[in-house]
Order: C-alpha cells, then structure tokens, then sequence
C-alpha cells in the first residue's frame, strides 16, 4: 500500500525529525511504502498557510497514495471539527485512508469514527485558543510593569556567591 507522510511543526523553532522518524518506522512495520512526504513549519490554525497541506489533497486527487499517515490530528488542523472532518472526508472520497500515530482508533473504521475525529478536532482547537489567552495575558501583564516598553538592565548580585568545587569521587576501600 503507498503512503504518504504529513508532518507538521508550528514553527521554524521546532523541528519535525521525531515524527518522521516514528512515522517511517511505523510504516515500515505495518508494509506501507512510503511514496511522497509532505513537511511544513506552519501554523495550522489559519487556513491557506499550509501549503504542504494543499499539496498533499492535490495529490491525493490524483490517488498518488493509498494512505496519510500522520502524528497526530492536531498536525491536520486547530480550526476544529468542521475543517478536520472536510478534510477527512475529502480524503476518502478520493479512496484515501488517515491514520494518526498517536489515535489509535484511526486505524480502523467504525461507526463512531467521525465522532472521534469531530472531539479530537475540538480538543486541538481549544487547547490552542487557552495557550493563546495565557500568552496574550502574559504579554498584557508585561505590557503594565514595564509601560514604556524597556525592561530594565539587571544588575550585579550583590552578596557574594560560594564557589562550587567538584566533588571528588568516593572510592571504597580494598
């Protein structure tokens, strides 16, 4: 079965060599053969960033894969339910499966699925909306202690510090 890679980080900071690794050693053990990978350091909550992502659907319209295989569904998408299920649902309108490495219930089909993935969807949209309250929050305090925009310098400890020696080692007696 021919599959394809999506690997995601939000920013140029991370990177995504762990998942790709995992993801080919999963691969390799379940037979798959993996024909494209698609990487992007992007956020996934705005729609139309994720070029690798367009890619990927072009791609799969044109069956150059039987499979997605990804990390995880948050990779997919933060904007919630709607957008991961369209995308789900294009995918396998064109005979194209998405398993996730760390949901094990895409592995399957079932009934239940497309409720999991809508929660799954959801859980990724609000985890991503509170660590964007708390940074917005925490620049808003920074923004009160220092009004003029500069932190001011650090200065020197004034007590004098001990100096650390390495310990020498403790040998036991013959």
């Amino acid at each position: 079965m021919k599959a394809a890679l999506y690997i995601r980080c939000s920013t140029s900071q991370q990177d995504v060599e762990n998942q790709r690794l995992a993801l080919e050693r999963w691969a390799s053990e379940r037979g798959f053969e993996i024909v494209a990978t698609y990487r992007e350091n992007e956020s996934a909550w705005r729609e139309g960033h994720q070029r690798e992502l367009s890619r990927l659907r072009w791609d799969a319209r044109r069956r150059k894969f039987d499979i997605v295989l990804v990390w995880a569904l948050d990779r997919l998408s933060r904007e919630g339910p709607l957008k991961v299920l369209q995308l789900v649902q294009s995918l396998q309108l064109r005979g194209v499966k998405l398993m996730s490495y760390q949901e094990a219930w895409t592995w399957m089909d079932g009934p239940m699925s497309e409720v999991l993935y809508a929660i799954t969807a959801w859980v990724a949209k609000y985890e991503s909306e509170r660590r964007s309250e708390r940074t917005k929050a925490g620049m808003i305090r920074k923004a009160r202690e220092y009004p003029d925009g500069r932190i001011p310098p650090r200065g020197k400890d004034k007590h004098k510090r001990k100096r650390r020696t390495p310990r020498a080692p403790i040998y036991e007696g013959d």
